[in-house]
């Protein structure tokens, strides 16, 4: 992994992950910026300032967030059915207004920034492929498969705490969860038409390790980057 670089006055710290990314990171033709519902991390004000970083530094960028599975992952969790949808429509409901002022507020214009719910590629080919080369690896490759099985650990166990165990049923539903995510950290540019992208999120992930790893396997293209991108020193978290 590179080390990170902050530009001056810039309100983000953004650590490309290998050195592809930073020649991705640089080049600055495209970002996308996934956010998920009932993550505190994504207040309405820090999708303020991430919009306003991202129209600065990239021709374009997109905002997806997750409305697939989500209300599967409350139900997962223990909410009845009916209290799952209305929590998920509830969540779904509240970053999508939060996400589009962000954008809207950012760049007036509509010129640089785009947003978009995760839903919203079902139809689209190149996700469709890309989804089921991820489904397929997760059931055939061992290293996929303990890869998946990390990122849901770290996910149930910021919701059933240290000492809750996952059902399968659980465990299934972050899966669903997982994959549907993984196609925009493979080759955004072939789902979006851009030249180049970088994915870019708060936090490091297990997935990112095997996608920019040697050899053959599930790995992300040439033209498709990531970034772990956190509040600069000094900036509210």
């Amino acid at each position: 992994m590179t080390q990170a670089t902050v530009a001056p006055a810039e309100t983000f710290q953004l650590q490309p992950y290998t050195d592809q990314c930073r020649v991705i990171a640089e080049e600055g033709a495209h970002a996308i910026i996934g956010v998920s519902p009932g993550n505190s991390y994504f207040s309405a004000r820090r999708l303020n300032d991430l919009a306003r970083w991202a129209a600065v530094r990239f021709d374009q960028a997109d905002f997806v967030y997750t409305d697939v599975h989500v209300a599967d992952m409350y139900q997962a969790l223990g909410y009845t059915p009916e209290h799952a949808r209305q929590k998920a429509v509830k969540n779904v409901r509240g970053v999508r207004a939060k996400v589009s002022t962000a954008c809207a507020d950012a760049d007036p214009g509509g010129n640089r920034l785009t947003w978009h719910p995760m839903s919203a590629f079902q139809g689209n080919a190149a996700y469709q492929r890309l989804h089921h080369e991820v489904v397929h690896a997760v059931e055939t490759d061992p290293a996929v498969r303990e890869t998946c099985d990390a990122l849901t650990g770290i996910f149930l166990a910021g919701k059933l705490g240290t000492d809750g165990q996952p059902t399968d049923e659980q465990r299934q539903v972050c899966r669903d969860y997982v994959c549907a995510e993984v196609p925009l950290f493979i080759d955004t540019p072939a789902i979006l038409g851009v030249p180049s992208s970088l994915n870019c999120y708060h936090q490091a992930l297990p997935l990112a390790d095997l996608l920019y790893a040697r050899g053959y396997g599930l790995r992300a293209s040439r033209n498709q980057g990531h970034g772990i991108l956190t509040p600069a020193e000094g900036e509210v978290r």
